[in-house]
């Protein structure tokens, strides 16, 4: 039943703009077969060709009488035109009238997670194979994660490695970002990684129409919150009974580091521990990479009070808004408010203030 009444906004506006259109072509019908029949008439009406050049010109034949010319043919041509201009008065507003409509329609249909924009989105999105620009290549099918080759090049340039780079989950990305920083991620990528930049702004291909439709698509595969936070308890604590942790901040630190959960995608690690996305973590514990080396008291530093730290970790940051001491958000601190849990959060407060 849920299905079916989000379905029926977008079923009434493709109904709208149907019979809108249906309209519209009856119209240009009629007119052309209002068109095709005038010239049917005067074909019948014209004056065999036969007898001298001379007799045929047009300023030289003789043409309707006085009492023809002002009587059937004046008659004829003025029903003509009355028809069309009743048409006219008709169609046009009959036309217009589902305009209003229309317009509510599509506007209904672009922001529907189900409507036509999402699907251009999904189109986008799809496999390389599959005519798409191949974010699934990268990112799975469903956007559940994945795995990328990815070559590692030093600050001169230079080749290091060749890595099988762990694609995030994005799935769930719509619950960690904004539609602003997630329109920010897309145009300029994430340097360092296989991620590019897609949108014009950062110099991709993409339109910022294109974009639109890809965060669109990304609301439409948005997984539940509780979900999620099932998935991330139940492996948290997997990982804990198979004794990779000694701690459960430690854990969810480290999220998916020896299963590959989920890609890593909801771990600390991930952007604040170099070399975690590629299998092999330097400086563990938070040296840093994407995101600030945690290490060293830098937590401690940066928020003096504990709830100040959880409060960041749970709602992430926001393009240009202060944080902490002297702190200034660029929105690409995701908030895990909707995938840990209170206790999970508290934890990897108290393990990050202990790096």
């Amino acid at each position: 039943m849920e299905n079916l009444n989000v379905l029926q906004p977008v079923a009434g506006a493709v109904l709208a703009a149907s019979t809108q259109r249906s309209v519209g072509i009856v119209l240009v019908v009629l007119l052309a077969l209002a068109g095709v029949a005038l010239l049917w008439f005067n074909s019948r009406a014209a004056r065999p060709e036969l007898g001298a050049e001379l007799e045929l010109a047009p300023n030289r034949k003789p043409y309707y009488p006085d009492e023809d010319l002002e009587g059937r043919v004046l008659d004829r041509v003025l029903l003509l035109a009355l028809i069309l201009i009743a048409l006219i008065a008709v169609g046009l507003p009959a036309y217009w009238l589902a305009e209003p409509g229309r317009q509510s329609g599509a506007e209904e249909n672009y922001e529907s997670d189900t409507g036509q924009f999402a699907n251009q989105g999904a189109g986008l999105f799809a496999a390389s194979a599959a005519g798409g620009l191949g974010c699934a290549d990268c990112h799975g099918s469903a956007g559940q994660g994945g795995v990328r080759q990815h070559i590692l090049l030093n600050p001169e340039g230079e080749f290091v490695a060749q890595v099988n780079w762990n694609a995030p989950a994005v799935n769930a990305a719509t619950l960690r970002y904004d539609d602003d920083e997630l329109r920010y991620i897309l145009n300029y990528g994430r340097p360092g990684t296989p991620m590019a930049a897609w949108g014009a702004p950062g110099g991709g291909p993409l339109t910022t129409q294109q974009i639109d439709h890809l965060i669109r698509y990304l609301h439409t595969i948005e997984r539940d919150p509780d979900e999620v936070k099932a998935d991330v308890t139940a492996e948290v604590g997997r990982s804990l009974e198979a004794g990779e942790f000694e701690s459960l901040g430690e854990a969810v630190f480290n999220y998916g580091r020896f299963s590959g959960a989920d890609s890593g995608t909801y771990s600390c690690a991930r952007c604040h521990t170099m070399g975690f996305s590629y299998g092999d973590p330097q400086a563990e514990g938070g040296g840093g990479t994407i995101g600030p080396p945690l290490r060293d008291g830098y937590t401690l530093r940066r928020f003096p009070a504990p709830q100040d730290h959880i409060d960041f970790v749970t709602e992430g940051s926001e393009q240009g808004a202060g944080y902490g001491v002297n702190g200034q958000g660029t929105g690409r601190m995701p908030g895990f408010g909707q995938m840990l849990t209170e206790d999970q959060i508290a934890a990897v407060v108290e393990y990050e203030r202990g790096l």
